[in-house]
């Protein structure tokens, strides 16, 4: 409809290590299936979904985007994991495809 402004969703996969010792993004890599995903670590055990609560804060603040618009909408129980980031932007995008290692 016009006027109607649309949400954009932003799809990502994340490889989570959990008990990694300190909460951290180390960028982007392929897997052998050739897909790509961001790695990241967490400080916390994974115990009653404390590493995902850890993992969506530590993209909330890296990203710069409040925790109320991220989500795991796939595979919470693995460690690899697709997230979404709703009303996503150009400068989210750029954000994102940019990391190479962040805290």
């Amino acid at each position: 409809m016009a006027g109607e402004a649309r949400s954009t969703v932003l799809r990502f996969a994340v490889r989570l290590t959990p008990k990694g010792g300190r909460d951290a993004l180390e960028g982007w890599a392929e897997g052998a299936d050739g897909k790509r995903y961001l790695r990241a670590r967490v400080a916390v055990a994974p115990e009653d979904g404390k590493a995902n609560q850890a993992l969506i804060g530590l993209l909330a603040r890296v990203l710069g985007v409040p925790k109320s618009r991220l989500r795991i909408v796939s595979r919470s129980a693995s460690r690899r994991k697709m997230i979404e980031v709703d009303g996503a932007d150009d400068p989210l995008e750029l954000r994102l495809e940019s990391l190479a290692g962040s805290q």
